[in-house]
């Protein structure tokens, strides 16, 4: 198989904003999606990976271009758009620039928050997913696990995680910008899953006064509200709860929105008009995009954390350049594993012809020599050996040389037609192909 058979099909928040992200979190929210695009014409193996910011499908395929094509028209089906739009708000990466990219997401250089360690675990996640479904064999396996070992280096060689920060922390940065400290405020957590737990942690770090946990499973929003010596509330009970936060982060996975501008509108009559912050890092989005139309209500969803990312960029950048050094060192070398995997079969083919003739002629030889002591037969056996490793080394040699595709593909018939290693020359017999 060659570097050329890999391939990434996606969508980020680089090139898709919000509102298209999330037809596609609804689209990809069915049950194992993995299992469908196995099914998809050409695709040998795949792995879904889908988290707030991205949804990409990682392939193995003998046709990438085709292959990608319908995967495509697989994650965008009843979104609505165009072909054009589908192009726009997705990419393609094939051979070295999928194995480039996978690795730089593993490493967290592909985050909207550089250096973010959420994204490895997801990407984990997903390839366990993918190893129980059997979508993945010989090539992904080997692929996703080096990026793990990638974004390990990456960790181990480069300080890209000490500056980084999670997508729950931006939120929480955004709302000490807003109101400076947060010492005296009440927060409340819609959600109670990873990213919620990531926020409490940074908001008890910043001192705040308190939090409520609201979530569809009670049981889920009292551990998580004991973690930090806060209440909790079921979903049901979040607008009870509103007129005594100052900041609402909602990061749930519902299909669809759990706050509406109707549900908020009364209660801020109750709260005397007071300022209520509500950040949304979920996708698809929680809450309802016309609360900004309501005063004193500010509503910021995970596009706006780009402004806080900015921030940090600049001292992020020095780390993120010595970790790209390293990601394009680990792309090369695995590039020389794909070339070699599409000459290894060639290679033991032609090894296990040669051993099969050396043997059939030491047989032949052997029984006409029946007074050979097992000296004698070990040290003819041993000049057989010698011989045909001799006469393979530059055959072998001439394999392994470094090219294009194209010259490597030339490479192969050649050896293949002269030493007679497919198929279609199995009828001759060994002296025909002398």
């Amino acid at each position: 198989m060659s570097a050329d058979s890999l391939l990434i099909v996606g969508v980020n928040h680089k090139v898709a904003p919000v509102e298209i992200r999330e037809k596609l979190a609804h689209n990809a929210g069915c049950e194992n999606p993995v299992v469908a695009i196995k099914t998809l014409p050409g695709c040998r193996e795949c792995c879904f990976l889908g988290t707030c910011n991205r949804v990409e499908v990682i392939c193995a395929s003998a046709a990438p271009e085709a292959t990608a094509r319908l995967i495509r028209q697989h994650l965008f089906s009843g979104a609505g758009l165009s072909e054009a739009e589908i192009e726009r708000y997705s990419y393609l990466h094939v051979g070295r620039q999928a194995v480039n990219h996978l690795f730089r997401v593993a490493a967290s250089l592909d985050s909207m928050i550089v250096g973010e360690p959420q994204i490895l675990g997801q990407l984990k996640k997903a390839y366990r997913a993918a190893a129980e479904l059997k979508t993945v064999g010989p090539v992904l396996n080997k692929f996703i696990n080096k990026s793990f070992s990638v974004a390990k280096r990456v960790r181990t060689e480069t300080n890209i995680g000490g500056s980084a920060v999670s997508i729950s922390y931006a939120a929480v940065q955004l709302a000490k910008k807003i109101f400076g400290s947060l010492n005296d405020k009440r927060v409340m957590l819609v959600g109670a899953g990873e990213m919620a737990e990531l926020a409490a942690e940074h908001l008890i770090a910043q001192g705040i006064a308190g939090v409520v946990v609201a979530n569809r499973t009670l049981e889920r929003a009292i551990t998580l509200a004991q973690r930090f010596n806060g209440t909790a509330v079921s979903l049901e009970g979040l607008s009870g709860e509103l007129e005594n936060v100052d900041i609402l982060i909602s990061s749930t996975g519902a299909t669809g929105l759990v706050l509406m501008r109707d549900d908020v509108k009364p209660i801020m009559r109750q709260r005397m008009n007071r300022p209520l912050f509500l950040i949304d890092i979920a996708v698809p989005r929680d809450l309802d995009p016309k609360l900004n139309d309501l005063d004193n209500v500010y509503l910021y969803d995970i596009d706006n954390l780009k402004d806080v990312v900015e921030v940090n960029k600049s001292e992020r950048q020095k780390e993120a350049d010595s970790a790209s050094r390293i990601v394009d060192e680990e792309t090369a070398k695995f590039q020389l594993w794909l070339e070699g995997m599409g000459v290894t079969p060639t290679i033991v083919a032609l090894r296990n012809k040669a051993d099969t003739l050396r043997q059939a002629e030491l047989e032949k030889t052997l029984s006409q020599l029946k007074e050979l002591s097992p000296k004698q037969v070990k040290a003819i056996e041993v000049l057989a050996a010698s011989l045909t490793n001799k006469m393979l080394h530059h055959p072998i040699v001439f394999l392994k040389a470094k090219g294009g595709p194209e010259e490597q593909a030339g490479r192969l018939d050649s050896i293949r037609q002269i030493y007679g290693l497919d198929p279609e020359d199995s009828d001759l017999d060994e002296e025909d192909q002398l």
